[in-house]
């Protein structure tokens, strides 16, 4: 069966998943009629949407049969993959990070900067992340008793801390932010570079490009110093890295950058904003991880479960497979799809209610397997800290208007989120 053409569109559409609950109820949907089977909405290649918890782990797990690499990583559209191959040689990727790549390469780019970000390496890390949240926590204090949260707080302290750990100074974070939502909100007219809803695949991906342009000129003089002058932060591990005894290519260095820079902080930030949203949204949560900070921790999963940052990779059979009782075909496109597979009902328990004690909480959103996200011990980290600062002198928060999220297909979460609250 293929899917439902309106079910297909919301899959895809950006603006699904700014609603959210669109987005959810398809997914929803497919998870009981379909949950897997192929979609192939207007414009697109046909592709298997892999919506259930179980067989999502079990794509993740399978690293030799189902490649990141040999088609785009991120679903685009027919036209879009034509263009992107011409300007790149026959390559279906702008840019070459870990996502990119398959073993074995995607191992050995993946050492370079593995140890840095282990637990135990972080630790020396926490006494400047909980300098850095006092900071934030302080300034959300300064506004009195109202702010936009995502704004002024979740966008800016993660991206702080991610900046410093890779040796980008202070004064070029805003240009680092700006940015990254163009990267991530090529689809927001509200974010991207044109300031308007880009409906031509063409004009797309020239969007994107030129923001890959201008972090590949940035990073490029960063090299340039760090080979001269190496310190002690993860660009100097990246600018002086070698792969098999010999340094790292000029696009797969800068895409290391690039992946570091972005994804090290705007994941986070979505889930920072999205916690605040929901405890705001569900009084009776806020008040139990305020009386027990022993909750942090199970917050921090729930909250990473419910905005679920990344909504899709996409995945390519390398060989002739089975999945769930269905025959993959050599070549197939699979998309992953993240937030359905953390509301999948046999896994999680009433999982349209935010719990901050939900135990337990496999949710899938830092991936599975040889691809789980560098990043998140940092990620958890930060968001740890952040909230043991912030709730220990927050009173009370509650909404004070709607929140509304990015408007975007693959990486998404709030993009505002007004709150009244008192704090002391």
């Amino acid at each position: 069966m293929t899917i439902p053409a309106d079910i297909a569109k919301d899959i895809v559409d950006p603006t699904a998943y700014a609603d959210g609950d669109r987005v959810d109820q398809a997914f929803a949907w497919l998870r009981r009629e379909a949950p897997l089977d192929i979609a192939q909405p207007e414009g697109f290649d046909p592709f298997w949407v892999v919506t259930r918890h179980a067989d999502i782990l079990e794509v993740e797990r399978q690293n030799e049969l189902f490649h990141n690499g040999d088609r785009a990583t991120v679903l685009t559209t027919i036209e879009a993959d034509r263009k992107v191959r011409e300007m790149m040689g026959g390559s279906p990727h702008l840019v070459r990070s870990l996502v990119q790549m398959d073993n074995p390469d995607h191992f050995a780019y993946r050492k370079v900067t593995q140890g840095a970000l282990l637990p135990q390496n972080l630790r020396a890390l926490e006494a400047r992340i909980r300098e850095i949240a006092r900071g934030f926590v302080d300034r959300m204090a300064e506004h009195g008793d109202r702010c936009d949260f995502a704004r002024d707080v979740a966008f800016l302290y993660p991206l702080h801390v991610i900046m410093e750990v890779l040796g980008v100074p202070e004064s070029d974070e805003p240009r680092m932010l700006k940015l990254t939502q163009e990267l991530f909100g090529n689809a927001d007219p509200d974010l991207n570079r044109s300031g308007k809803t880009i409906t031509d695949a063409g004009e797309g991906v020239d969007s994107i490009q030129s923001v890959v342009m201008d972090f590949m000129m940035y990073f490029n003089a960063i090299t340039e110093d760090r080979r001269a002058k190496p310190r002690d932060d993860l660009a100097s591990l990246i600018a002086n890295g070698k792969i098999n005894g010999e340094p790292m290519g000029h696009l797969e260095a800068m895409s290391y950058y690039i992946i570091a820079a972005t994804a090290g902080h705007d994941t986070t930030s979505s889930t920072t904003a999205g916690a605040l949203w929901a405890l705001a949204e569900n009084p009776e949560q806020f008040a139990k991880v305020k009386a027990d900070p022993s909750l942090i921790s199970g917050l921090i999963e729930e909250s990473i479960r419910w905005v679920t940052p990344v909504k899709h990779f996409m995945r390519t059979a390398t060989a002739d497979a089975e999945l769930a009782g269905k025959k993959i075909a050599k070549g197939d496109w699979l998309f992953l799809s993240y937030p359905s597979g953390n509301r999948d009902e046999t896994v999680f328990e009433d999982p349209f209610s935010f719990k901050v004690d939900r135990a337990p909480n496999k949710h899938l959103a830092f991936g599975y397997g040889a691809h789980i996200c560098l990043g998140q011990h940092l990620a958890r980290m930060e968001m740890r800290v952040l909230w043991e600062e912030l709730l220990s002198r927050l009173d009370s928060v509650e909404l004070d208007g709607t929140p509304t999220r990015m408007t975007a297909n693959f990486v998404c979460g709030p993009k505002a989120v007004p709150i009244r609250f008192k704090m002391h």
